[in-house]
């Protein structure tokens, strides 16, 4: 069975860093697509980052710069770095694994197929 957990989350000052944990099991990191996405009240859920299958990590261009991954392979742990944060970076976080194998990777939402429950961060100005 996969599970997805994801923490860290909380409130912070604009301009203040956060680090999100995706915590998995019953997936390796580097062997299956794992992401990260947002969303905000009354905004659809969007992709931020992922690595792929291939240990490659891949950033929408929106998200470039602000955030970074990082991972634990011995605890399959993906890591979410967040700096210089904004009110405008208030949303729910979640984690998203694809458990399928695919040659090629997708930030829409429907290609991941477990979710976690997600983690709120609130960002005040």
């Amino acid at each position: 069975q996969v599970t997805v957990m994801e923490s860290g989350g909380g409130s912070v000052q604009a301009g203040g860093p956060l680090v999100l944990s995706c915590t998995t099991s019953g997936v390796a990191i580097n062997r299956h697509h794992i992401a990260w996405f947002r969303q905000a009240p009354g905004k659809e859920r969007e992709g931020i980052a992922l690595i792929d299958s291939s240990g490659i990590k891949r950033y929408t261009d929106s998200m470039k710069g602000a955030f970074t991954l990082s991972q634990d392979n011995d605890n399959n742990i993906l890591y979410l770095h967040m700096n210089s944060l904004k009110p405008d970076d208030t949303a729910m976080y979640y984690c998203a694994v694809r458990t399928r194998f695919a040659a090629y990777y997708s930030f829409q939402p429907s290609f991941f197929d477990v979710w976690g429950q997600g983690t709120q961060v609130t960002v005040s100005s």
